[in-house]
């Protein structure tokens, strides 16, 4: 997920990364012109090349076991394309018999509905999955004007349910996808009641995420010297910071950012890769866009208001969107429900997917019930 945090981690190792490089290919160059005579210095610098190009290889294959069901982009045959005002053209697949109860599927900021690859598999046979890719990511076109807002997804969201054919549907969300969902609320609520039957926010947050991640004091303060600024950088200079995040996939440096924010250790070597390959699909200056505007969010008024059955989902150790801050919403929220998947990161939904289908089966049964 491209939560704030993950932005400044990957900011680091791709610079890193093309100081790796760089610095190699010279040291290279002043052996050659004689510059630097040791012999070890060519050594070194084959070696830094050599890794910065493979180095991912040793860290895929000998510090993570392989799964038995490794996840991959599996998309349905069955689509529909949703043509919005602001000009994007949202993707939405379709899994499941078309009289299932409905469960609306939104992913984070990063990544594409492919994430959701467990969860597709293990209930299809029990709910109408509507699974949509957010605009500007997937195979979504990004909106004409640039507007990356949270309320602009949320109306999306609005439209994707509409797909719903006035059953009333579940709604989930993943980190961003949460937040999203958290907006809905509010700008839908005169009719949240008919068209939706609760929610499930996973790993996600009510506020500003600087506020909700691990280090939030220092992030906070560093909001608009820093982080802001880089932010524009990466817009303005796209291209740079794709080689740079490339070069990060390639000799390794990405495998632990994304483990860091993500994972626990308790991944499989597909589950790793995957996240990582879904962190390079996308534009850095639409990832950009739309950290700024995660850097504007708050619901923190609306969690009173909501009168839906909820079930809020926390991966125990995640340090993008801290437990704390999940057990909040929870709280505030008057009918919602906690549950803490262990051990579990931000990408708990992939490292404790059968845990996490559990955890949605069981609130989805119980809404059908009532």
């Amino acid at each position: 997920m491209f939560m704030p945090l993950d932005f400044v981690l990957r900011w680091l190792t791709g610079l890193l990364s093309l100081v790796l490089l760089g610095g190699s290919i010279y040291i290279l160059h002043e052996w050659y012109e004689g510059e630097l005579i040791n012999r070890l210095w060519l050594i070194l610098s084959w070696t830094a090349i050599v890794w910065s190009f493979l180095g991912f290889l040793p860290i895929t294959l000998l510090l993570r076991r392989r799964g038995v069901d490794e996840p991959k982009m599996h998309r349905s045959s069955a689509t529909q394309r949703i043509l919005r005002p602001d000009g994007s053209e949202i993707q939405v697949e379709f899994y499941g018999s078309p009289d299932a109860p409905p469960l609306i599927l939104t992913h984070g900021w990063g990544p594409n509905s492919t994430v959701w690859y467990y969860l597709k598999k293990q209930l299809a046979n029990q709910y109408r999955l509507i699974v949509w890719d957010l605009p500007g990511l997937g195979k979504s076109t990004p909106p004409k004007n640039r507007d990356y807002s949270i309320e602009k997804y949320a109306r999306d969201l609005e439209a994707v349910l509409g797909l719903a054919q006035n059953r009333p549907a579940i709604l989930l969300g993943h980190s961003m996808g949460g937040m999203i969902i958290l907006s809905f609320c509010r700008l839908f609520r005169e009719n949240l009641k008919q068209r939706v039957a609760g929610l499930i926010l996973l790993d996600t947050t009510y506020t500003n995420p600087l506020k909700t991640a691990i280090f939030n004091p220092i992030l906070k303060r560093l909001q608009k010297p820093l982080i802001e600024p880089l932010l524009y950088i990466v817009i303005a200079l796209s291209p740079l910071f794709w080689l740079m995040s490339a070069l990060s996939y390639l000799n390794g440096m990405m495998y632990l950012t994304t483990e860091l924010s993500g994972f626990t250790g308790h991944e499989t070597r597909g589950q790793l890769d995957f996240s990582t390959r879904l962190g390079l699909l996308a534009s850095p200056k639409i990832l950009a866009r739309g950290v700024i505007a995660m850097l504007n969010f708050n619901e923190t008024q609306t969690l009173p208001n909501i009168e839906l059955p909820v079930l809020v989902i926390a991966g125990q150790s995640d340090i993008s969107t801290l437990k704390s801050a999940n057990r909040r919403i929870s709280m505030d929220i008057p009918n919602a429900e906690f549950f803490v998947l262990k051990p579990g990161g931000h990408m708990a939904l992939m490292e404790r997917n059968a845990e996490f289908a559990q955890a949605v089966q069981m609130f989805g049964a119980l809404q059908q019930q009532r």
